[in-house]
Order: structure tokens, then C-alpha cells, then sequence
């Protein structure tokens, strides 16, 4: 299916203003007009192809958010300045005042902090539950809910939300589906599946290269066009948008990421099965013992696998300490939180990136102290990271001296 996507991103092409391979960056905050009507007819949203200030958008920006919109597969595309950037101005510009959101409980930090804490200076309110649970969701909905939000892959604990079976509930109740698709590009085509907003943060594998942090929302332009009102968009008015300078970069390196998420995904596969294999617990959606495999299975696109991120549960968190430590010190990767680099990178989540989720309600969803995920990176010798990394598991005691033999 999104076969097509990563097809239709390697076929768009921009040149330079002198044939330049690239397209040329649009390097000014704002533009010029020959007449003061067009000026005023831009202002209004009457014009096409005249750009007024780099805060309502720019060629860069153009360029990639056609980019994004043909991977995913939607009409159009906004980029922002971050993935927060993305995700609140979506929220904001779907709900009011004492409007209700039904969310995944297993979330971004960030999002969670965002829905349980600033949200209520709004008068908006949101149930957490388990998007696996198809009944508990739709039990969930009241006549205030106005959208329902999930990860397509969750952040931690890597729950798969089935995308179809939530958005027929979504239009049952003539709401929107929003899903944060950022683990899973190109592997899940949300959009395709039903979602009606797919977000991505595009600092993680969209990027690649952790030299930036940026956002996307890719909609109907319809949608696109409602969060750049310059009235009462939610995107214009927080001023989140991105630069144009990091928006020429990203779009660069999209063409690679066909190629960088099927590396992640093989890579991650083979350590997933092997370390399980060794006893430990391992929890990733290539594997049948992964409770969302089946659901994951369904939906994939198959050539670009499972993705990039799995968890091990090593089960203290001072275990998790040492061994991230340890493994930092012999090169296998950096103890960073974020992920979609092309070094692994390995944290904490409890104590890091979820750590604005409460201790009791991290022990209800299953979040443990001793939990590590790790976004596998574009290791050559997988083998040999393998060896390097069970090795390490051996000198803390989480895996015995036999292991080594095996």
C-alpha cells in the first residue's frame, strides 16, 4: 500500500531557480508583493502561490509538506516547528471549551502532559484508556467527546492501535480519528487505514539524523487550510510553523527514509527474537508473542517491517542504569532519549520520557522502573552488536556466563 508513498516522495521534483538538483531554500521572513491588492487578497486566503510571512509559510515549507501529504497518502500537509507544535494546534483547533477527548493511556510524555495538565485552564477534559480495548473506547465517548487520539505504536510500551476498528467507531460517532503515526512511517499508513489527522514528529525517523526538532499534520486541505487561518487557526496563531532552513533539510533526507526504515526493522527483528530467545522479556510487534502482532500484521505495509523500537525489561531500575552505562561505554549507542538516529539510543522511559505520567498510574499501565527502550539504530553487523550487547548482560548478571556459549 504505501509502497506508493515512498514511490511518490522519490518522484516529486523541485529544481533550483538556476536547475539546482534541490530545491533553492527560501531564506527571507518575509515577502514582497507589486501590488497592495494582492497583498490584501493574500492576507484574506484568496491567493495561490504568494507567500506573505514566513509564520504563515513558505516554499521550503511547500516543498515539504507535499512531501509528507504523499507519504502519508493525504490531500495536504502543515509542518511545524515541533511535534508538540503539531499536536496542540490539532487539538485546539478540534475542541472548545468543555469539550471531552477520549486518548490513548499510553502516550508521549509530552502529549499526556499536555491533555491532563494545560488542558484544564481550558475547560477540557480527557479520558485515558486502553485503545487496544475497542469496548472500553467506545464505552468512553460522551456527547461532548470530540475526537478520538492514539498512537499507531505507542510510546512506551509499543501498544498497536487498531486503526480501522477505531475509525469506524470514530465515524459512528461523527468524530474525528487523530493518531500520532511517529514510530511506524511508511511501516503503518494511518491515513489510508481511516485515520482522518495523522501527526508525525519529524525529529525522529523522518529526519534521521538528530539535528533538528519539527512537527507535521497531514489532513484534507480543507483541514491544512483551517489550522493556517490567520482569524482562527490554531497552527497560525501559536506561531509553531516551521523554518524554512530546517524544512529544506528534512525534505532532504525523506529520500532515504524507504531504505533507513527497513534497516531499523530488520535490525530490531533480529535482536528482538534473539534476546527473547535468551529469556528476557522482550516486547516487540514482529514478535507473535507481542499481544498487538496480529493487529500490526494486518495493517503493515510489509517490505518496511516493524519498526525500529523494542523494550526490555531488565527489572530494576538501577539494572537499567548500569546496563545503559555500560553499553554507551563499549559504543553501542547513547543513553539519549528520542529516537530514529542512525546510532541506537536507549532510555529509561519511567524516569525520562514518561516521566509526566504519574508513578501509580505508570504501575497500572504496566510502565515498569526496570523498562528500556531502545530505537535500534543502522547497525551493518547486527551479529556483532548482538554479541557486544549480550556480553554486556552478562558482566550485570541479567544473562548467565552460558549465554556467552550459546
Amino acid at each position: 500500500m504505501n509502497r506508493k508513498g515512498a514511490e511518490k516522495i522519490q518522484d516529486l521534483q523541485y529544481f533550483g531557480e538556476f536547475g539546482g538538483v534541490n530545491p533553492s531554500i527560501s531564506d527571507s521572513s518575509t515577502y514582497t508583493f507589486l501590488s497592495a491588492k494582492t497583498m490584501f487578497d493574500t492576507f484574506e486566503g484568496n491567493t495561490e502561490g504568494c507567500y506573505l510571512y514566513s509564520r504563515h509559510s513558505s516554499p521550503s515549507n511547500l516543498y515539504l509538506g507535499e512531501a509528507l501529504a504523499a507519504l502519508e497518502g493525504t490531500e495536504s500537509a502543515n509542518v511545524y516547528a515541533s511535534g508538540m507544535g503539531a499536536i496542540s494546534a490539532v487539538i485546539m483547533q478540534l475542541c472548545d471549551a468543555g469539550d471531552h477527548i477520549v486518548s490513548s493511556r499510553t502516550i508521549y510524555g509530552g502529549t499526556y502532559a499536555f491533555m491532563k495538565n494545560f488542558l484544564k485552564k481550558f475547560d477540557l477534559s480527557t479520558s485515558f484508556v486502553d485503545i487496544t480495548d475497542l469496548e472500553i473506547v467506545e464505552n468512553s465517548i460522551t456527547p461532548k467527546t470530540k475526537m478520538i487520539y492514539c498512537e499507531a505504536v505507542s510510546n512506551p510500551l509499543l501498544e498497536v492501535a487498531n486503526i480501522a476498528a477505531l475509525s469506524r467507531l470514530a465515524k459512528k460517532n461523527n468524530i474525528p480519528l487523530v493518531v500520532d503515526n511517529t514510530f511506524s512511517p511508511l511501516s503503518i499508513s494511518a491515513a489510508q487505514l481511516g485515520a482522518n489527522v495523522v501527526i508525525h514528529s519529524l525529529t525522529k525517523f523522518i529526519n534521521g539524523t538528530s539535528d533538528c526538532v519539527a512537527g507535521a499534520v497531514c489532513a484534507s486541505t480543507e483541514f491544512c487550510l483551517q489550522l493556517k487561518d490567520v482569524n482562527d487557526g490554531a497552527g497560525m496563531l501559536f506561531g509553531s510553523t516551521l523554518d524554512s532552513l530546517r524544512a529544506a533539510s528534512i525534505l532532504k533526507n525523506m529520500r532515504t527514509l524507504h531504505i533507513r526504515m527497513k534497516k531499523h526493522s530488520q535490525n530490531t527483528m533480529f535482536l528482538a527474537k534473539q534476546f527473547e530467545s535468551e529469556g528476557l522479556r522482550v516486547v516487540y510487534p514482529g514478535l507473535p508473542s507481542h499481544s498487538g502482532h496480529t493487529t500490526f500484521t494486518n495493517q503493515m505495509n510489509s517490505e518496511y517491517g516493524y519498526g525500529g523500537l523494542m523494550t526490555i525489561d531488565v527489572g530494576s531500575l538501577d539494572m537499567a542504569n548500569a546496563l545503559m552505562e555500560l553499553m554507551q561505554r563499549e559504543n553501542l549507542g547513547y543513553l539519549a532519549v528520542s529516537l530514529g538516529f542512525y546510532k541506537t539510543l536507549f532510555s529509561a522511559p519511567g524516569s525520562s520520557t514518561s516521566s509526566e505520567i504519574p508513578q501509580e498510574e505508570q504501575e497500572e499501565m504496566g510502565l515498569t522502573d526496570g523498562l528500556i527502550r531502545f530505537s535500534i539504530g543502522l547497525d551493518n553487523d547486527i551479529q556483532a552488536t548482538y554479541k557486544t550487547m549480550k556480553n554486556c548482560m552478562v558482566k550485570l548478571g541479567i544473562l548467565k556466563e552460558e549465554a556467552l556459549l550459546a
